[in-house]
């Protein structure tokens, strides 16, 4: 709170907000590529990555359960006039040969033309997993081969960093565009960073006024997102460690079906004898906020707010809940 109010700001649209331009010459300079936006949404620079990177009548290749299919309103067809090829991974991750399989004939008039693929790091739907960086290489390499761009929706991307010990300057040289979101682990109210190359980035910033995310005074929220840059990446580890001591107390439970492993700070779990929905609710009368992802899955996600001794309340609750 005392970054915001301190905020140095100016207007944005115009590129004269300060804190605004030192955001986005940090996140640029960490990943080691050229320019960066700042974006209201992590779905909003997913979705300016997508139709930058494509022609309406192109295919974007993703996972199934990828969040740029599942959970940004169609807006890869809505926004980009593109389809999706959808393919079955493994913890919501996909690897060099199902991509490789996946591209269209170019030459065949028949079919849509292959031009980007997204990749999700750390994957929602695959209970917060991580790439292994040489799948990464490998798919990238792929794409080179084929002439396709590869984006990377980093929603969380700092907590695979940090827990694959691994860094942002890595991830720079394997992609075409990356978008990290602010809050989430990080903490700021809102706030996500697309990055690229500069000619990626000046037509970004014209998409983006066309998606209605030019903002005037952002300097206010961007001054959170270099607060939480410089004061919230190592501490995730923290969120990872409380994440498997939950996990743990769940294994316990004969209403826990199959638990994804547990690699960074979410926890997927299936639910047996009863509904996602109801166990949703048995929480809740204990103040306890989780989501049902499915009809028979729970998703619990940890964050800097959620201190030890909230952890410990949960793991009490839990184990007092059924057998």
């Amino acid at each position: 709170m005392q970054a915001i109010t301190h905020a140095d700001v100016g207007d944005d649209v115009f590129g004269e907000d300060p804190t605004v331009n030192a955001l986005e010459a940090k996140a640029a300079s960490m990943f080691g590529m050229e320019a960066a936006l700042y974006c209201p949404t992590g779905t909003m620079s997913n979705q300016i990555a997508i139709k930058c990177h494509t022609q309406p009548g192109d295919e974007v290749i993703c996972e199934r359960t990828a969040h740029v299919f599942q959970y940004e309103g169609g807006g890869i067809a809505f926004n980009s006039g593109a389809q999706a090829h959808v393919l079955d991974g493994h913890a919501g991750k996909i690897n060099a040969a199902q991509v490789a399989g996946a591209v269209n004939n170019r030459n065949d008039p028949h079919k849509a033309y292959s031009s980007l693929v997204c990749l999700e790091n750390t994957s929602n739907r695959g209970g917060g997993s991580c790439y292994n960086i040489d799948d990464i290489i490998a798919i990238r390499k792929v794409c080179d081969e084929h002439d396709l761009r590869l984006h990377l929706d980093g929603a969380r991307l700092f907590n695979a960093l940090v827990a694959m010990n691994e860094t942002p300057a890595q991830y720079g040289k394997m992609f075409d565009s990356i978008s990290v979101c602010l809050n989430k682990g990080l903490g700021c109210p809102i706030g996500s960073i697309l990055i690229g190359t500069k000619e990626f980035i000046r037509k970004a910033r014209r998409v983006r006024k066309v998606f209605g995310g030019g903002m005037r005074q952002a300097g206010y929220m961007a001054a959170a997102g270099m607060y939480a840059l410089d004061n919230h990446v190592n501490r995730l580890a923290e969120d990872h460690a409380h994440a498997k001591q939950i996990a743990a107390a769940l294994k316990e439970k004969s209403f826990t079906g199959n638990i994804l492993p547990v690699e960074t700070n979410i926890i997927l779990f299936e639910v047996k004898n009863k509904t996602a929905a109801q166990l949703t609710q048995e929480f809740k009368q204990h103040n306890i906020l989780v989501i049902p992802m499915t009809p028979a899955q729970v998703r619990m996600v940890l964050h800097l707010n959620i201190t030890k001794e909230m952890v410990q309340r949960v793991i009490e609750v839990i184990g007092s809940m059924g057998h």
